[in-house]
């Protein structure tokens, strides 16, 4: 009868959630135009102060030793990469002013912009460049390093304003991973022949970037300030940003509506109906953010450690999982469920016809009786230990009640965003653990370094279930070598057909957002890391 109440409670809640769906996209369309419909053309632009919302301390002003959202929310703001992204994944100049690709997708070649400086005066020239990939990207930042290490040749700095990326084969993503929130880059003459991890400079950052730091009181808020010397004319605009660390989004929508708070990258869904009815409030859909874009929240078993090492026991666990509730209780229909181990929204590279993972009690119990764990006293067939971030708690506890279901016994380690990071990622001290993986616009990027070996890693949202697959580490690399899309789409489809089989991870939601800011506030690149650099107010605050 249990289990029977179960699936019909299954079937509501997706019903619901695809009603959610469907929902959030209309309003999406709605906003597409909604939040500047009759602006002026050339309003009058001020400076002033931006307080943009954030739910966690940074832990570090270093960008490119982390893929961390807390992280970059302040740091895409503090440097620059080769490139911007669009609000269609398209690169357009940034540090680089153009470029040119080899026809063989072997080269490409950046011209670099003159006259950048670093916040202490130093010229930037292309030797700043080779450093950072080669010393800190290829080593610390699990996106890039997964995606480059093996494929990428060298980087040479030919002359200060040329530098030249060389491939051992085609490579089609490099232009997507180069800007500020994969790429980074560091001050050469403040971080070589140093330990890049305790470097100094990772609380007192020196970037190119239209902000510099000012002051960093941990837990509380980051005071950046207009960079003078920014090498874009013009920009920025604002005197100062301020971010607000405010872990309660519920009392972050309260200090948006009091004034303050101006900017808030993630609106809870029961606020987005009374936000939408506030004349003063501009919002807009995104499936973009500081940390990527076309994100997953992912549960995360750790395969070295039994019972977790076992195939039915981590199939069992998936059909016990009811993401369509996760949809509804965590999100609140800001999502939904994710089918296939890449998202929807690379469609290239997506595989539509996985069969999908239903929630099953029965099917989850049966599954456990016969990987040989048997219900014991209690009903208890084995516990787990789940670390979780305080801001992702919710996700935990769902987890925890859907696993009590089916005989496992579920502990909750709740921990601050850095520590929980810190043990699941570089300690490896868990057997559950959680990551918002954010695709990017192109697999290489945002979901290679989850599967590949190579990447077993102490670094932060790397390999952390710490699987290995020769077959899954040939494909990601082939699926790389190449600028046909059609191409790498079959070699990712192969790859998602083996993970779909071995259940390396459990992949739950697909996520959107909304952002929320005052309508007299302009300019705002809620779909990059770098939110301010266009930013200005229409009337003086």
């Amino acid at each position: 009868m249990t289990q029977a109440r179960g699936a019909v409670r299954g079937r509501r809640t997706a019903l619901l959630s695809a009603v959610l769906v469907l929902a959030f996209v209309a309003l999406a369309l709605a906003s597409a135009a909604g939040p500047l419909a009759g602006a002026p053309p050339s309003p009058t632009r001020f400076g002033g102060t931006l307080v943009i919302r954030t739910g966690s301390d940074p832990g570090t002003l270093n960008g490119a030793i982390t893929t961390a959202g807390p992280a970059h929310t302040v740091t895409d703001s503090i440097y620059n990469g080769l490139v911007q992204l669009d609000e269609q994944f398209r690169p357009q100049p940034d540090l680089a002013e153009r470029w040119e690709v080899s026809p063989d997708g072997r080269t490409y070649t950046f011209t670099l912009a003159r006259n950048v400086r670093w916040h202490d005066g130093r010229p930037f020239t292309s030797a700043d460049v080779k450093f950072t990939y080669e010393q800190v990207l290829l080593q610390y930042h699990a996106r890039t390093r997964a995606g480059l290490e093996g494929v990428l040749d060298r980087v040479d700095a030919p002359t200060p304003t040329t530098v030249v990326f060389r491939f051992k084969q085609p490579f089609g993503a490099l232009l997507q991973r180069s800007d500020v929130t994969e790429a980074p880059i560091l001050p050469r003459h403040l971080y070589e022949g140093t330990d890049i991890l305790r470097n100094p400079r990772n609380a007192d950052p020196v970037g190119t970037g239209p902000f510099r730091l000012r002051e960093w009181n941990r837990g509380a808020q980051v005071v950046l300030v207009k960079n003078p010397q920014y090498f874009k004319p013009g920009l920025p605009v604002l005197d100062q940003v301020v971010f607000r660390i405010l872990p309660q989004a519920t009392l972050a929508v309260a200090a948006l509506e009091q004034g303050e708070v101006d900017y808030l990258d993630s609106v809870p869904a029961p606020d987005v109906a009374r936000l939408r009815a506030n004349p003063r409030v501009a919002l807009a859909p995104t499936l973009a953010g500081p940390g990527g874009s076309n994100c997953i929240s992912t549960l995360i078993p750790n395969l070295t450690r039994p019972p977790l090492d076992t195939l039915r026991v981590r199939q069992a666990i998936f059909h016990a999982l009811n993401r369509d509730f996760m949809v509804l209780a965590v999100l609140g229909g800001q999502g939904r469920v994710a089918t296939a181990p890449i998202s929807r929204g690379i469609r290239w590279a997506y595989h539509p016809t996985l069969p999908p993972v239903r929630y099953d009690v029965a099917r989850a119990n049966a599954l456990l009786d016969e990987a040989g764990f048997p219900r014991r006293e209690g009903g208890v067939r084995f516990r787990l230990t789940y670390v979780a971030a305080t801001t992702q708690i919710r996700y935990a506890e769902v987890v925890r009640d859907n696993l009590r279901d089916v005989g496992i016994d579920v502990q909750v380690v709740p921990l601050e965003f850095t520590a929980a990071t810190e043990r699941v990622f570089v300690r490896k001290d868990f057997d559950l653990g959680f990551a918002s993986y954010c695709n990017g616009p192109d697999p290489d990027i945002g979901v290679k370094r989850m599967y590949v070996s190579s990447n077993i890693q102490p670094i932060p949202f790397s390999n952390g279930a710490q699987y290995r697959n020769p077959r899954i580490d040939e494909l990601f690399d082939q699926a790389a070598a190449g600028l046909d899309l059609e191409v790498r789409g079959r070699r990712y489809r192969e790859a998602q057909e083996i993970l779909w089989r071995e259940v390396p991870y459990f992949w739950l939601v697909e996520t959107f957002r909304y952002v929320a800011y005052p309508r007299d506030l302009r300019g705002v690149q809620y779909w990059s890391g770098n939110v301010a650099e266009r930013a200005y107010w229409t009337r003086p605050r």
